[in-house]
């Protein structure tokens, strides 16, 4: 269904990004003080990460992982929804945790480890990518940057005493 609206409205990954990065240092600079606001929005985040890419489809799979290398275009839908979908995760918890670089390394491997379920069970209906793990990871990375700013505007704001630890 998701994919049906996406492809309806190819538009709404590139509106969706613009809007993450354009919102995303403001609010992860408002959530530094706010950790469980932080994590109450993280929480539902991660889900819809769980259900987009584990849930079972009904597609019949001819091949079940692919190894492919390209970069997103702001007009390809399926590149463009994979890296956002980290965008969210990745600015949460990395301003949660005030350790973006490690959270990126822990949703990339998340991603990994959801490719290597996708292609192992096939009963999933659905396909492993390389490209979906690139795609997702450039996704976390923004999500670091975006959460590194933020955690930055809200040490600008308050004087560095008052952020405590990185």
């Amino acid at each position: 269904m998701l994919a049906t609206v996406l492809a309806q409205h190819p538009w709404t990954t590139t509106a969706a990004l613009v809007g993450l990065v354009v919102l995303g240092p403001a609010v992860g600079a408002w959530l530094v003080g706010r950790p469980r606001v932080s994590r109450v929005l993280l929480a539902p985040a991660v889900l819809l990460v769980a259900l987009l890419t584990l849930v079972p489809t009904r597609r019949d799979l001819d091949v079940g992982c692919t190894v492919e290398w390209s970069l997103p275009r702001l007009a390809a839908v399926e590149p463009m929804a994979n890296l956002v979908l980290f965008v969210p995760v990745v600015l949460l918890a990395g301003v949660l945790t005030r350790r973006p670089v490690v959270v990126v390394l822990a949703a990339s491997g998340s991603s990994l480890v959801i490719e290597t379920v996708q292609a192992l069970v096939p009963a999933l209906g659905r396909s492993c990518s390389s490209n979906d793990w690139l795609h997702n990871t450039l996704g976390a990375l923004l999500g670091a940057l975006l959460a590194r700013a933020g955690l930055r505007l809200a040490q600008r704001r308050r004087g560095p005493d008052r952020t405590g630890p990185r």
